[in-house]
């Protein structure tokens, strides 16, 4: 028999607010878009389940009397719970929208109308329950990208319920991004970069330079997401030294302007140098 109180990781007499934290915990930890383990759909359907009987004062004490046989056959107020179903198609991962008048209405979930709104902030897209009732079905498809097609835009061609689809991501998307489409919605996943860090529409990336071009200055290749550019660097350059580059960043979707690129200088220090190599940095520490 399934102890719901176990399942989120509290005991009996833990306070509403000690239970809605640990909800929001398990919850996070084994999200479908987050655990990509067999199980973590199913765990996810009873988390969801344990927090919506515990955090209700009613269902509590019925739990607390009856154990889990008091909710067989449907929740009291209002048939059965409602329960949404991931699934994969294609490239996409697809989430159905949960049908109203579920047993999740009507109940406090800590400042959140429904258990998954919390995703809304975590995660970006919206809570697949209504506020006041029924609402129409819409599903959400997850298309995972790369850094580059994030960037500069992409065209996914894709069977979905039985329709080739061509899916248009303009460029300059970024992860948990949110697209609406006629009848479905796609939320984007983009995979990070080896080299550039993103944050916003701005672009980092980290450029090693060596001792004596660092003293002494120079030009060299700097990689943007928009090709190769030259970068005056000058004499005296710091370790740590960033310098901006306006308009190489990453393009605000369906706009004409584009974020920055920073580019952050590293002095390369050898582990071992040549006998030659040490003693002109021996004569440049007496010089210096």
């Amino acid at each position: 028999m399934t102890d719901y109180y176990e399942m989120l990781g509290v005991s009996k007499n833990s306070s509403d607010q000690e239970i809605k934290a640990a909800y929001r915990k398990q919850a996070l930890k084994w999200h479908p878009d987050r655990n990509k383990s067999p199980e973590a759909n199913e765990k996810f359907k009873e988390i969801n389940k344990a927090f919506e009987v515990l955090s209700n004062p009613q269902k509590k004490q019925m739990y607390d009397q009856y154990g889990e046989a008091a909710f067989r056959g449907g929740m009291p107020g209002g048939g059965a719970a409602g329960q949404g179903q991931y699934y994969q198609e294609g490239p996409f991962k697809v989430y159905t929208n949960f049908g109203g008048g579920g047993g999740f209405e009507g109940f406090d979930f800590g400042g959140f109308s429904d258990p998954f709104e919390i995703f809304e902030q975590f995660f970006g897209f919206q809570s697949p329950f209504s506020r006041g009732g029924r609402r129409a079905r819409r599903d959400i498809y997850e298309l995972e990208l790369t850094f580059d097609e994030a960037v500069h835009g992409v065209e996914k061609s894709t069977v979905i319920k039985g329709d080739r689809k061509t899916i248009k991501i303009p460029a300059g998307v970024d992860n948990g991004m949110r697209i609406r489409f006629s009848d479905f919605d796609v939320q984007v996943a983009v995979h990070p970069h080896s080299d550039f860090k993103r944050e916003g529409q701005d672009v980092y990336l980290e450029k090693e330079i060596s001792y004596p071009f660092a003293v002494l200055g120079g030009v060299a290749e700097v990689p943007t997401i928009h090709g190769q550019v030259r970068l005056k660097i000058r004499p005296g350059t710091k370790s740590g030294t960033t310098v901006r580059l306006r308009g190489q960043g990453v393009p605000y979707p369906n706009s004409s302007r584009r974020g920055d690129q920073y580019v952050v200088f590293r002095i390369n220090v050898p582990d071992r140098v040549s006998v030659k190599a040490k003693k002109l940095l021996e004569d440049l520490k007496e010089e210096i």
